[in-house]
């Protein structure tokens, strides 16, 4: 089995420097400089001088490479492209590859920068990589599902999500969609539309979900960010398992206009990075207010201004003070989209026990280390079991959103379907046959014990209040209550309850669909969270820790990420392999 870049840990151990600020906000905020005499382009520059050069490259770093004039943008295109071609049969991470569109998209770049006065974009010439449930124009949006890639009938989409435009208009290239499992409802990465992703850091293990496929994707160099959504966990949890840094804005701050939706009520978008300041660099390209998502109206005037660039500040973390929520530790949760006040006590408790994950002894001691971790850089980290204890997961458990499901996937399909339909009536009229009730509502769900639960639109429910509104706006009283009462900045614990799990063997008894977590309940009330690199577990695979803090505090959040990241350096690439260890593993399942 060849291997790339071997080292005899099995693991890369190399540091990337990390700019200082003045550095950074040079790079982004001023003119193209060419004044000095350029490098030689290489037009065939061998293969170790760009591996040394673009391996776990940043985006201030690439722009450092393309103002010396080392590389072209299409250098740094091709050379993205040549790594998917490489390996992305075994791991399956991208699943459309836009090599001819990015190529001539990078031609152009190249082209503008030889203008007089050229000013690059903030992600000029960065290569980067969408989710399968976010909308590019001209490209199917197979939400993970091949049901949407049916001949004559693709969800091929008429424009470009409001964040894809952003990026784009950002200077980022896209040069592929990545992989999910079907309508994003897995905590792996399993698909309908393109088989099984495998973890960057051993391919039999999970990448976790649902945006897996991004985090292969950019952990393994064949792309620099992209972005993931989010519904329980699915930016969070999956980084944790890919070395990466992922960030789930406040709710509101980044819209999801263009992106399929799970469920509305919960589902947020953000950026996937190798770093805190390039997420940073990327969250300020994709936030914005967006007359398509509702909840970003007046955002703008929530925050506290600028770029999140501004927060990168060594020191960051000295006299903050955190806390962990004891139901984590506890292995409680609320169960995903909640139970709804037509449930039996019975229902209710079967509910509760269906949605505890356990902490795994693994992870609680990888977790205690990155605690002391945290407070070796300044930080008070306190423990106590009335910090957040399990009534908080029971409150959160009444946040039900499962009555407003169609309503959001045909808000999508209105703005965001192809000419066919614009609706789930529509889709089943044009296909015959209807969408799953997993994005439709009204049928039997996995994750919940309350059979086919009639749908409604929210606006004009008259349950609403006591389904979703007053429960979320309690569960979120009562967040930053304790937040108030112990002078907190925030949260801290593990993104997941577990290590990546092994696919090539059973989970209790079978098919594993995890890893998971117990951090659905951010998506409930919509705050902010940070999910970062917090060393390895013994076996070579990742782990990572998660902060949430207050509504629009998400600058401080970063900063805090990033001034951890200054002191552990856990982050260290992946080494890949050129040959499968599971020969059928990146099959598609039969229909």
């Amino acid at each position: 089995m060849r291997s790339e870049r071997p080292c005899g840990t099995g693991l890369l151990t190399q540091v990337v420097s990390v700019p200082n600020m003045r550095t950074l906000l040079l790079l982004l905020f001023t003119p193209w400089l060419f004044a000095r005499s350029p490098l030689p382009v290489p037009e065939k520059a061998g293969h170790a001088v760009m591996d040394h050069d673009l391996m776990d490259v940043t985006v201030s770093q690439l722009h450092e490479l393309y103002r010396l004039h080392r590389y072209k943008v299409t250098h740094v295109v091709q050379w993205h492209l040549d790594r998917i071609t490489r390996y992305n049969g075994i791991y399956r991470a991208v699943q459309t590859i836009r090599a001819k569109d990015a190529l001539i998209e990078a031609e152009r770049e190249d082209a503008e920068a030889k203008r007089p006065g050229f000013m690059p974009g903030p992600l000029w010439g960065v290569p980067i990589v969408i989710k399968a449930n976010t909308s590019v124009k001209g490209v199917i949006t197979t939400d993970g599902w091949r049901g949407f890639m049916l001949p004559g009938h693709e969800l091929v989409a008429p424009r470009d999500a409001t964040i894809v435009a952003k990026l784009r208009a950002a200077g980022a290239i896209i040069i592929g969609v990545t992989n999910m499992p079907d309508f994003a409802a897995s905590d792996t990465n399993r698909s309908t539309a393109f088989g099984r992703t495998g973890n960057a850091y051993d391919v039999r293990f999970s990448p976790g979900g649902s945006s897996g496929g991004t985090v292969t994707a950019v952990t393994s160099n064949f792309a620099v960010l992209g972005n993931g959504t989010d519904t329980g966990n699915s930016i969070r949890m999956p980084v944790a398992t890919g070395n990466l840094v992922g960030i789930f804005p406040t709710r509101g701050l980044v819209s999801v206009a263009g992106i399929a939706p799970l469920d509305w009520q919960l589902d947020n978008t953000g950026p996937i990075a190798r770093d805190v300041a390039d997420a940073a660099i990327a969250l300020t390209v994709m936030s914005g207010e967006d007359s398509l998502d509702a909840a970003t109206a007046g955002s703008q005037a929530k925050t506290l201004g600028g770029a999140y660039t501004q927060y990168l500040k060594s020191g960051a973390l000295k006299g903050q003070r955190f806390a962990v929520p004891a139901f984590i530790l506890d292995g409680d949760a609320p169960a995903f989209q909640g139970f709804c006040p037509n449930g039996t006590p019975a229902q209710f408790a079967e509910a509760k026990e269906k949605s505890r994950t356990p902490l795994n002894p693994e992870t609680r001691t990888a977790f205690l280390r990155a605690v002391e971790e945290l407070r070796a850089a300044g930080a008070t980290v306190l423990f106590d079991p009335d910090i957040l204890p399990n009534s908080f997961a029971d409150a959160g458990a009444h946040v039900c959103t499962l009555p407003y499901i169609r309503e959001g996937f045909d808000r999508f399909l209105t703005d965001f379907g192809p000419a066919e339909y614009h609706s789930a009536v529509e889709y089943e009229h044009a296909v015959g046959k209807p969408l799953p009730h997993v994005i439709i509502g009204g049928g039997d769900s996995e994750d919940s014990v309350v059979p086919k639960i009639q749908q409604a639109t929210l606006e004009t429910d008259p349950q609403a209040e006591v389904t979703l509104l007053r429960p979320r706006r309690e569960l979120l009283a009562m967040y930053e209550a304790e937040l108030d009462r112990l002078h907190l900045d925030g949260f801290i614990y593990p993104a997941t309850q577990m290590p990546p799990v092994d696919e090539t063997m059973p989970q209790d008894g079978g098919l594993s669909g995890g890893p998971h977590s117990a951090t659905g309940w951010v998506n409930m009330i919509g705050v902010p969270a940070i999910s970062f690199p917090a060393g390895f577990y013994d076996n070579g695979l990742p782990f990572g820790i998660e902060i949430s803090t207050r509504k629009w505090h998400d600058g401080e959040m970063i900063g805090w990420a990033y001034d951890y990241e200054l002191h552990t350096h856990h982050r260290q690439p992946p080494v890949l392999v050129e040959h499968g260890l599971l020969p059928t593993a990146a099959q598609p399942p039969a229909p």
